[in-house]
C-alpha cells in the first residue's frame, strides 16, 4: 500500500509539471505547467466576474506580467507577489467552494494559458470599476473597462 501511494504521489507530481500549452515564438507564447493553470483559476476565480470576457482580461494581466520583467517570470510568482491581488491578503479561505464558478475559471484559464486573444491589449494592471484609485492609476495609459474592472497598461 506504501509503494501504491508513492507511486500515486509520483504521478502527481509528474503531471503538476507537465506542460499545458506548448511554446509557440510567434506570439511570445512559452510552455505552461499544471501549477500554472491551478494559480491561475484560483485567481481568475476571485478577481473576475463569471462572463468570459472578464475572466480572460483578468488572465491576460497575469500572463502580461509574467511576461513583463518587472514582474516574477511564472504565473504563480505573479500571484503570490506580496498583496498584489486583493483576495491574497483579505484572510479569506481560497478554496474554490462554487463548483460552477470554479469550472468556469478552469475555463478561461485554459482559453488564456493556450492563447486566446488578449481583450486588454496588454494591460499590466486592473481595479474593480467600483474602487476609487490612487495616484498610481492617473499616470497609467487607461486600456478601457471589461466587465466590472478597467484596465491599464
Amino acid at each position: 500500500m506504501r509503494l501504491l501511494t508513492r507511486t500515486f504521489a509520483t504521478v502527481l507530481v509528474a503531471l503538476s509539471l507537465a506542460p499545458v500549452a506548448q511554446a509557440n515564438g510567434a506570439s511570445g507564447q512559452r510552455d505552461h505547467s499544471q501549477a500554472d493553470q491551478v494559480c491561475l483559476t484560483e485567481a481568475i476565480y476571485f478577481e473576475a466576474n463569471p462572463h468570459a470576457e472578464s475572466q480572460q482580461a483578468v488572465g491576460h494581466v497575469i500572463l502580461n506580467r509574467a511576461r513583463d520583467s518587472r514582474f516574477p517570470s511564472s504565473v504563480c510568482g505573479v500571484i503570490k507577489q506580496g498583496c498584489q491581488f486583493s483576495y491574497r491578503c483579505s484572510g479569506r479561505s481560497l478554496a474554490l467552494r462554487d463548483k460552477v464558478k470554479r469550472q468556469r475559471a478552469e475555463q478561461a484559464a485554459t482559453a488564456v494559458l493556450a492563447g486566446s486573444d488578449d481583450p486588454t491589449r496588454g494591460a499590466l494592471f486592473f481595479h474593480s470599476a467600483k474602487a476609487r484609485p490612487g495616484g498610481f492609476f492617473s499616470k497609467r495609459p487607461r486600456v478601457g473597462e471589461i466587465g466590472g474592472n478597467v484596465f491599464y497598461r
